[in-house]
């Protein structure tokens, strides 16, 4: 069942601004930004960030026992003209992205030794992807890493988790004024892992920034993007797919700050849910400030439930400061299989779990195609086909 809420463009009254207002919850967290581990209480589990979240499967990242025992297995692959720096936390560009907001994430920023910096110059488009591989090998680690990318340069950058262990960190994004990046975070961990981390992306003027995020592994997944603006006319792309099996929990929560006028953004997150005890959980955030009149946003959320036992929770949140907008609006849909798809398909000769997986396919397609790395969508693929060999 679907719920959808839509403010078209240019007229939104203030009446509609309440009703939007009062039938979301705030997206500010329980606590201040900070970067400072101390400023965040220990989570209980009551508090509206951490109520879905399965705190004694952590490994302690939340109460500050877990302690940097750890490897990470960090390779990066830069085309020729992009920078890749290690540098300290005293750093201007450590932490200029954005502030930690949760413990988690303060926890990160506090432990790292030392961050990674990847810079690419203003006006350098590059022709292949600037590729992390992050392999777990066990332990826990914390981490730290900056993408700067220059005045109307363009780039795709391509982050990939693999192996085990308890991950925590934090990545950032400078996006100079004009330019255009392509983020893809792949989370193909272990069954054991778990993986904290929260995305920072700071859009200059005319920036655009699309987000591509996947999560196939781990036991606990809980990621954070954030989005927002230091100059006009930025636009924001934040895509999601997910596959949780039974037992996963994966965390996606997303906040898109609409801070400064005339900026766009566009949200749409997948998943597909198969076996007892698996968990999903999406939390959108859009907040459009007072000051971010023209502001045009759109966020949707869309589950796919294959089997009993698999839990969704879908919370789409939007929280409008000023009537000045060109369009807003959310929708959340969680449901099984469309059973006239199906009955199209079977009536046609195709067997009924041949079918299955052509809805499951075609129910994540659309993302699939939009990242734009050949390698990246082709194994995606797979991995769906490797996912739907188990319950279909």
């Amino acid at each position: 069942m679907a719920e959808a809420q839509n403010i078209p463009g240019g007229s939104t009254t203030a009446g509609a601004v309440a009703v939007a207002a009062e039938s979301t919850v705030a997206t500010r967290m329980s606590a201040p930004p900070s970067y400072d581990v101390q400023d965040f209480p220990v989570p209980h589990g009551r508090e509206e960030e951490w109520r879905f979240t399965p705190l004694d499967r952590l490994k302690g990242l939340h109460d500050g026992t877990a302690t940097a025992d750890g490897a990470i297995r960090a390779q990066v692959d830069a085309p020729e003209g992009v920078t890749v720096e290690s540098v300290t936390r005293d750093d201007a560009r450590v932490g200029k992205a954005g502030t930690p907001v949760d413990r988690i994430a303060a926890q990160a920023y506090s432990s790292f030794e030392k961050a990674t910096v990847i810079s690419v110059p203003k006006e350098t488009v590059l022709t292949e992807p600037v590729r992390v591989q992050l392999h777990g090998e066990g332990g826990t680690t914390f981490g730290h890493t900056v993408f700067e990318i220059g005045a109307f340069a363009e780039a795709v950058i391509v982050i990939d988790h693999t192996g085990d262990g308890v991950r925590a960190a934090n990545v950032d994004f400078l996006i100079g004024d004009g330019a255009k990046v392509t983020f893809v975070s792949v989370q193909d961990w272990d069954d054991t892992a778990v993986h904290c981390s929260q995305h920072n992306a700071l859009l200059g003027r005319d920036a655009g920034f699309k987000s591509v995020v996947v999560t196939f592994g781990g036991d606990v997944v809980r990621l954070h993007p954030r989005v927002q603006y230091a100059g006009t006319g930025g636009e924001a792309e934040l895509l999601g797919l997910y596959f949780t099996d039974a037992g996963q929990h994966q965390e996606h929560r997303l906040l898109v700050d609409h801070n400064v006028p005339h900026c766009k953004s566009n949200v749409v997150y997948k998943g597909a849910l198969q076996g007892e005890g698996a968990h999903a959980v999406w939390i959108g955030d859009v907040l459009i400030e007072a000051a971010a009149e023209g502001t045009d946003t759109y966020e949707m959320n869309r589950n796919l439930v294959l089997t009993d036992g698999a839990r969704v929770d879908s919370v789409p949140n939007l929280e409008i400061e000023t009537g000045e907008i060109v369009g807003a609006g959310h929708a959340s849909a969680t449901g099984r299989f469309d059973d006239e798809q199906l009955f199209y398909l079977m009536a046609r000769g195709i067997p009924a779990p041949e079918a299955r997986r052509l809805v499951v396919r075609g129910f994540f397609a659309e993302l699939v195609q939009q990242i734009g790395v050949a390698d990246i969508e082709e194994r995606l693929i797979a991995k769906i086909e490797e996912e739907l060999e188990a319950s279909v």
